[in-house]
């Protein structure tokens, strides 16, 4: 009986503890801390080594099959002119080749008949750019008569990436600094910091026309221009 008496008491004493509500630990308010955020951009200019073109056979003739035929026989001379003026063989990748009727018109609207066209892109990385020019004078003299959207572009951006990021924070700082010392404060450790890189590229966009000879010393004119990389930095600092 006694035991059973003091089991209750036991008992008795943890409801009254839960009654009364949980215990509360008064704890010093963490202090609110005041921030400072800036922006830095930083820029770092490259100049093409590297150009990737479109270059095309278009022909059309009164049949698929004889249309197709001489696309190809055009379309392989214009791939060994590319290669007999540097382009490796990996450089070269076909994107598109087609075939598809086209209906004639009288000039009273009616249907007269149908011609076939064949298109062959194929897609040329070019990696000596002094001889550009002459390049596409090759490949039109060869029977290429689509060229398009010549992109340039370097093939290892990787140190102009890096010097872009390093002034983005070095104008960040510059920012943050002249920014506490107009307003009285000082600044104190970096909270945060993230960075943006922004890598467009210029594209001249040209078309060629082919399958006759190119007079000498009439390579067209190239302009690779320059690259811009750029790369914004954003940095929050706490302030006394």
């Amino acid at each position: 009986m006694r035991t059973k008496f003091l089991v209750f008491a036991v008992l008795a004493f943890a409801l009254a503890l839960s009654a009364c509500g949980p215990t509360t630990i008064n704890q010093e308010a963490q202090p609110v801390v005041r921030t400072l955020n800036v922006n830095g951009l930083g820029y770092s200019y490259l100049t093409p080594d590297i150009a990737y073109i479109y270059i095309g056979v278009h022909n059309e003739g009164a049949t698929a099959s004889e249309t197709v035929a001489a696309n190809k026989v055009q379309t392989d001379a214009v791939l060994n002119a590319l290669k007999k003026a540097g382009v490796n063989e990996k450089d070269l990748r076909t994107t598109n080749f087609s075939i598809y009727p086209s209906q004639q018109y009288g000039t009273d609207g009616t249907v007269t008949g149908s011609i076939y066209m064949v298109d062959n892109t194929v897609y040329v990385t070019v990696r000596d750019l002094d001889g550009l020019g002459d390049l596409l004078d090759d490949t039109i003299s060869a029977g290429a008569n689509s060229i398009n959207s010549i992109q340039f572009d370097v093939a290892d951006k990787t140190a102009a990436v890096k010097e872009a990021r390093a002034k983005g924070v070095a104008d960040a700082k510059t920012q943050a600094q002249e920014l506490a010392d107009a307003a009285g404060v000082t600044l104190g450790e970096i909270q945060s910091i993230s960075f943006y890189d922004n890598s467009p590229y210029p594209v001249f966009e040209g078309k060629g026309g082919g399958g006759g000879a190119v007079a000498a010393n009439s390579a067209v004119s190239i302009q690779p221009g320059q690259l811009t990389i750029s790369v914004s930095v954003n940095i929050t600092y706490s302030i006394k």
